[in-house]
């Protein structure tokens, strides 16, 4: 199972990524909304990690939405700090405050990509 993880601070990112990786996901990384936007159009990945607050013009929550238009059940796990805006998730997906630990990440992605291989 591939995930793909977005986040503009280089230390949180390479955090996420070792541990996703030891639980034997793929992982693909991005460091901003553009850069992000551009793997969701190809479906490369099973579950979105992503940041809320981004470097660039594309936030996480547009992530999330643009992502879901390609692929309308992709699970989505939103990471935030203090945030200005309203939050906007969208519909099955689950926030994470910052700061967590990458075993939380790690837990939630293996919830939902779960779900998500599973058959109704």
């Amino acid at each position: 199972m591939s995930v793909l993880l977005v986040e503009d601070d280089p230390l949180i990112r390479e955090f996420v990524v070792e541990a996703l990786r030891e639980a034997g996901y793929h992982v693909i990384h991005a460091s901003t909304g553009e850069e992000a936007l551009e793997w969701c159009k190809r479906r490369a990945a099973d579950v979105l990690v992503t940041d809320v607050r981004l470097t660039g013009q594309v936030d996480g929550w547009q992530i999330a939405e643009r992502c879901r238009e390609h692929d309308p059940e992709l699970p989505v796990i939103y990471a935030t700090g203090f945030s200005p805006s309203t939050p906007r998730p969208v519909p099955g997906s689950r926030i994470v405050k910052k700061p967590f630990q990458p075993d939380e990440i790690v837990r939630m992605v293996k919830e939902l990509g779960q779900r998500r291989m599973s058959p109704e």
